[in-house]
């Protein structure tokens, strides 16, 4: 991490000459601009920059979509403010001579623009702040390697790829030690971006991987999940590699990125914990959990394949329950004493952190403000049980969330409606769209 008179000392020296001025959109991508590094320092720091409004009424192509409100074509499609947050400037190891900041969107007047991910998890943080506590959360995201570079999977249209691993690599060190040279540049890259690597393990399907950070606050984390993600991709690139961090990529597993999240006080101490078990905080905010879990399922598997994932027996969860150390549960409680956390493991690799975080947030924040009480754990296999369900599709989840009052007294009529519009144009997209499944089936047997 930089503080700013280190960056004016580095850019003096030319051992910095560009800054990444970054801000997040609603795929949770990092978008914006390669700025000069001595143009950051004598014009953004003082000033900031700008950027086109449609960052955040697109889609994951970046098409220029209707039925948003903050962004159109009859509106002109001005731009927004991207306000530098210097706590978040840092060297770009994987990069020569680069920097990078994370930055707010204001609109000219100085307003917050309400549909930014990241503004929406900096309200939910505020509410926890009004009530003395603070959010500390991990996220585990899983990715799937492949030995082709990105290039070459576009011209195979994403068909016949070869996995870095042919077998399950679950825990495997050998397998791990298969693509050890990519995984180390990686752990050593966000190393030098200011995180806290603590691990690297292999996962279930052929090819597929995990890198584990340390827990952190909610901002910082969903920060740095923002920049690994992507510079993960970067780093796999520069080595003549791919990688995925779809939650679905083929009929096998899935890629998760389950999400622990545990609440402090002002000063520090951990609030989930009291005796040798749970305190009335943490059983009121768990309860938050499961009763708004559906509802507001859509900021947590924001895209169609997300659904892919939810299968019997797959350990992406299906039933809303709750369980000690029971992995069958979308919501898992771990940890004992101060490290006493719980797990929501819905979210797959493609969640936008900021959103799914702060969906957890005013979740947890519904069942404390109501004093809701918590049922009593599951013991067994939840797949089986008869316990309410995920949503199943994009399609019920946007349901279930146009029909939420929790998310409109939490986040906003506006924020609901802008990311309903999302739902909408991702639908009507895969809608209109004719699948490799369809041809395979109906062109000569049908």
């Amino acid at each position: 991490m930089l503080a700013v008179e280190e960056l004016r000392v580095l850019v003096d020296a030319g051992e910095v000459d560009t800054v990444l001025v970054a801000v997040v959109d609603m795929q949770g991508r990092l978008q914006g601009k390669r700025c000069a590094a001595r143009y950051f320092v004598d014009v953004v720091l003082p000033h900031s920059a700008e950027g086109c409004n449609y960052l955040l009424a697109v889609d994951v192509e970046m098409n220029t979509v209707g039925g948003y409100a903050m962004s159109s074509w009859d509106s002109g499609y001005g731009d927004f403010v991207m306000r530098p947050d210097l706590s978040t400037l840092r060297r770009v190891p994987w990069h020569e001579g680069t920097a990078l900041v994370m930055c707010d969107l204001v609109w000219e007047d100085g307003g917050p623009v309400v549909a930014s991910p990241r503004q929406i998890l900096k309200r939910q943080l505020d509410r926890l702040a009004e009530r003395g506590l603070r959010a500390f959360v991990g996220t585990e995201l899983e990715f799937i390697v492949f030995d082709n570079t990105f290039e070459d999977a576009w011209d195979r249209g994403y068909r016949g790829l070869t996995p870095a691993n042919q077998y399950n690599v679950d825990y495997s060190l050998l397998g791990t030690a298969r693509i050890e040279p990519l995984l180390r540049a990686i752990r050593n890259n966000m190393a030098g971006a200011g995180m806290v690597v603590e691990s690297a393990k292999g996962e279930c399907n052929p090819g597929q991987h995990e890198i584990a950070f340390r827990y952190t606050e909610a901002l910082a984390t969903c920060d740095n999940h923002s920049i690994y993600k992507t510079g993960a991709k970067e780093i796999a690139a520069q080595q003549g590699k791919s990688l995925t961090f779809m939650a679905k990529y083929n009929e096998r597993e899935g890629s998760s990125c389950h999400i622990h999240l545990s609440l402090r006080s002002d000063d520090g101490e951990p609030v989930f914990a009291e005796g040798r078990g749970m305190s009335k905080l943490m059983e009121h905010f768990l309860a938050g959990q499961l009763a708004a879990l559906r509802e507001l399922t859509y900021f947590l598997a924001p895209n169609i394949n997300s659904y892919k994932r939810f299968v019997p027996g797959s350990f992406a969860p299906t039933a809303v329950a709750w369980g000690k150390d029971n992995r069958t549960c979308a919501l898992r409680v771990v940890g004992h004493g101060q490290s006493l956390r719980f797990e929501n493991r819905v979210p797959g690799g493609d969640v936008n952190p900021y959103l799914a975080v702060a969906a957890l947030i005013a979740a947890g924040l519904h069942g404390v403000d109501n004093e809701l009480p918590l049922e009593d754990e599951f013991i067994g296999n939840a797949y089986g049980s008869d316990k309410p369900t995920v949503p199943a599709t994009l399609r019920d989840a946007a349901s279930l969330l146009a029909k939420s009052e929790l998310a409109r007294e939490s986040f906003g009529q506006d924020v609901v409606d802008h990311y309903l519009n999302a739902a909408r144009v991702e639908l009507a997209a895969f809608d209109s769209s004719v699948t490799d499944w369809e041809r395979i089936r109906g062109f000569e047997r049908l």
